[in-house]
């Protein structure tokens, strides 16, 4: 669960339903501000995509005609600064930002603007990946998980072991 500032009050929601209200937000503003604007690709929609829990932390992207970004609640930091995330796949650098009706944000940058997918399929597809790339950890570091689980077992028993001998 998150809690997230909505005016004075704090709620706590769970991750899809933070996602949806993020989504919200940002529909409203792609009506109100970003529609006419250049970047505004008007043949994808805004969609908030497998948001969910990980290491207690909400986690999702968010796709809106303008960008596709990769989004946290409740982060502490002034507006524009950046932080680092620690992710399965290792650690990313978000940007500290407050969306109205929903709060502080960090987000991570994934395309902008969008005018390379074709459709939200393919956007969705994009984000899919890029969400599970980023939540699954590294060939690299799992191997070295087992490593180390390995290296302290056999520790273990050598050392036990030895204990016995002497």
């Amino acid at each position: 669960m998150s809690a997230i500032a909505a005016g004075q009050e704090i709620y706590e929601l769970a991750p899809a339903a933070w996602g949806e209200r993020l989504a919200g937000a940002y529909r409203e503003i792609g009506e109100r501000a970003m529609r006419d604007l250049p970047i505004y690709h008007d043949v994808l929609d805004v969609e908030a995509v497998g948001f969910t829990s990980v290491q207690g932390r909400t986690i999702g992207i968010i796709i809106t005609p303008w960008f596709m970004n990769v989004v946290t609640p409740g982060e502490q930091g002034s507006v524009g600064s950046t932080i680092e995330i620690a992710l399965p796949a290792g650690a990313f650098e978000f940007t500290v930002g407050d969306v109205a009706e929903v709060g502080r944000i960090a987000s991570c940058s994934l395309f902008s603007p969008m005018s390379e997918f074709e459709d939200m399929t393919a956007a969705r597809i994009a984000a899919e990946a890029a969400l599970a790339a980023m939540l699954t950890a590294s060939e690299d570091e799992a191997h070295a998980a087992r490593a180390s689980r390995a290296i302290d077992r056999r520790a273990l028993l050598r050392g036990a072991l030895s204990e016995r001998r002497a």
